[in-house]
C-alpha cells in the first residue's frame, strides 16, 4: 500500500496471475453503518465502482455521502479472479484497487458522486496517486449499467474542460463498463474507520468539478 515503486506497465491477460475460484473471505457488514457488505441491496438501488488510488481513502469519501447506502472495497478491471492484496500489489493482475459503491438514486445522484470522484483525486496521474505508483492505483470509473454511460462520459468531459482552463493535463480514467468485483480481505474494509490516524494518499487537484450539486446541498 505505501509507497510502491513498480514500474507501471500494465500486464496482459496470458501473463496474469491465475486467482483462484473461491472466493475471499471478506466482513459480513460495513464498519460504519452495519449494513450487509455483499448485499441484499434494497429496491431501486444502483452501483458504480470507482478507483482512485489507495482504497482506505477511497472508500472514506463515499460512505460519508448521505444517500450511499454501502461501500465496500475490492478489486476490478483485471484478470485474475478473486486476487489477494499481495497479488493485486504485484501488479500481475490487471486489477485497480477499487470502491463499490451502493446509493439510492433519489437520495444522491450519479453526477454527485463523479463530482466527489473527481474533486478526491489527480485524474491526470497515469497509474499513480500521489506518492503510490502502479497500475493498482489508476483511476477509473466501471459503470454497472448502460445507462450510466453517458452521465460518466459527460462528467469527464465537464471535468476535463475545468482541467484545462486551469492548466492542466489531459484525464487518463479508465472508462468502461464494470466486470466482476472481487472483494477485498476484511480488514481492508473501512479501514480508516477502524484505524483514523491510517494512511490516505489521496489529493484532489484543487479544481472544481462543474457538475452535480455537491453533497453538501
Amino acid at each position: 500500500m505505501l509507497f510502491s515503486r513498480r514500474k507501471p506497465e500494465a500486464v496482459s491477460a496470458a501473463d496474469a496471475l491465475p486467482g483462484r475460484s473461491a472466493a475471499i473471505a471478506t466482513a459480513q457488514n460495513h464498519f460504519v453503518n452495519g449494513h450487509a457488505l455483499k448485499g441484499p441491496y434494497p429496491e431501486g438501488s444502483e452501483q458504480i465502482i470507482f478507483a482512485l488510488g489507495c482504497y482506505w481513502g477511497a472508500e472514506r469519501k463515499f460512505w460519508e455521502v448521505p444517500g450511499v447506502w454501502v461501500t465496500a472495497v475490492g478489486n476490478a478491471g483485471g484478470f485474475s479472479p478473486n486476487p489477494t492484496y499481495e497479488e493485486v500489489c504485484s501488479g500481475m493482475t490487471g486489477h485497480a484497487e477499487s470502491v463499490l459503491v451502493v446509493f439510492d438514486p433519489k437520495q444522491v445522484s450519479l453526477e454527485d458522486l463523479l463530482k466527489v470522484f473527481y474533486e478526491s483525486h489527480n485524474p491526470t496521474q497515469l497509474n499513480a496517486q500521489g506518492n503510490d505508483v502502479g497500475t493498482q492505483y489508476r483511476s477509473a470509473i466501471y459503470w454497472t449499467d448502460p445507462a450510466q454511460e453517458e452521465t460518466v462520459r459527460m462528467a469527464t468531459s465537464a471535468y476535463q474542460a475545468a482541467l484545462t482552463k486551469a492548466g492542466m493535463g489531459k484525464i487518463t480514467t479508465e472508462l468502461k463498463a464494470a466486470g466482476p468485483f472481487y472483494f477485498a480481505e476484511a480488514y481492508h474494509q473501512q479501514y480508516l474507520a477502524k484505524n483514523p490516524n491510517g494512511y490516505c494518499g489521496l489529493g484532489g487537484t484543487g479544481v472544481s468539478c462543474p457538475i452535480g450539486i455537491g453533497v453538501a446541498a
